[in-house]
């Protein structure tokens, strides 16, 4: 699945989109009064979006919600966050503009820069974190995953699964963690690997430094951490999200499969849903960004395997299933500068190269 993946094409866009103002655009005009919003959005009757496929997430019953409650349509283009910011700007003021994205709140603060987005906090914005959204209310995450381990049991004894990044260096299988050039949950992968032994967003050495490790003893998987791998079983052990790592398990057979938690660090964030400046529907865009942080909204997304951003809506048992328990978090990192965060993931493909897939 694209979804997860950031490309390079992020480093060209932030050149490519001058930072000046532009004029006032529908969307930035659109009342955020609720009543005008349902009214104009049924009016409007559709909603598009990019990079929020039906099986993402659970996309799919909150787009169902849409139609059946307000009459509202909806069609997506499946892409990565750099492409959906691409898109963003590529179509501009036309009929064709997107309404709507969902994009890793590491590239965020790009999309801000670049004055790609229309700024809507929902009724719910105090009870989501701050580190979570944007103070001006440019972009808040609806769900959040975190960094965990997926063993397959058929290749590694379900007692050798690594519960620590300590064990998992001194393991004697292969890693996967995927593509750190495109993917944002490699990304994370490194950060998370950075937090564990000492580093930050603004100090990934320690992180590249234990992949380095595991290259040198021929240990660092090549095997890209995709739903087919795992069940064609060319994969030992990942490094992946925790809703990826679930969801995958449960399509397969998820007593195949052991997920475990860095007991010694692991990393939380979130993928926010954006409101492109231009939308071409303003209103049903706002509607959805909306629902999404409502409680209907928010129990779709963890029926996705994917934690609701707001930890105060009650969870019906076959939802609560889809999630890892609280109790398996032991230590818990956040990024507390998304904007240095955002500067590192733009240089890390290349530091990857050079200090972990480089070393002999």
């Amino acid at each position: 699945m694209i979804k997860h993946r950031l490309i390079a094409g992020l480093a060209l866009l932030t050149i490519a989109v001058g930072l000046g103002g532009c004029a006032k655009t529908s969307a930035e005009n659109t009342s955020n009064n609720w009543g005008t919003i349902v009214k104009e959005a049924k009016k409007e009757g559709t909603v598009k979006s990019v990079g929020m496929p039906n099986t993402w997430g659970n996309w799919g019953g909150t787009w169902n919600d849409l139609k059946s409650e307000y009459h509202i349509f909806h069609s997506d283009t499946d892409m990565s966050s750099a492409q959906e910011l691409q898109k963003f700007k590529s179509e501009g003021k036309s009929k064709d503009a997107p309404d709507i994205g969902d994009i890793g709140i590491n590239v965020a603060p790009s999309a801000v820069n670049q004055n790609l987005l229309a700024k809507y906090k929902t009724k719910y914005w105090n009870q989501i974190p701050s580190w979570a959204k944007d103070k001006q209310g440019y972009w808040a995450a609806g769900y959040t995953g975190s960094i965990v381990f997926i063993t397959d049991t058929k290749n590694v004894k379900a007692s050798d699964a690594p519960t620590s990044w300590k064990q998992l260096a001194s393991g004697k299988y292969k890693v996967a963690v995927g593509d750190v050039a495109t993917e944002a949950q490699a990304q994370y992968s490194v950060l998370a690997a950075a937090y564990a032994n000492g580093g930050s967003e603004s100090n990934l050495t320690p992180g590249l430094d234990y992949f380095a490790k595991l290259q040198k003893e021929k240990r660092l998987s090549t095997v890209d951490t995709t739903i087919q791998n795992l069940q064609k079983g060319e994969i030992q052990v990942a490094v992946m999200w925790d809703f990826n790592a679930m969801n995958y398990a449960h399509q397969i057979n998820s007593k195949r499969y052991k997920i475990t938690v860095p007991s010694d660090g692991t990393v939380r964030s979130g993928y926010a849903e954006v409101v492109n400046k231009y939308a071409a529907h303003p209103y049903a865009a706002r509607l959805a960004r909306s629902y999404i942080l409502s409680d209907k909204g928010q129990i779709n997304l963890a029926e996705g395997y994917a934690r609701p951003i707001r930890t105060s809506v009650k969870l019906p048992e076959s939802a609560k299933k889809k999630l890892l328990p609280d109790s398996a978090f032991d230590k818990v990192y956040h990024v507390k500068n998304n904007d240095t965060w955002n500067k590192e993931t733009l240089k890390l493909g290349q530091s990857w190269q050079d200090k972990v897939l480089g070393v002999k």
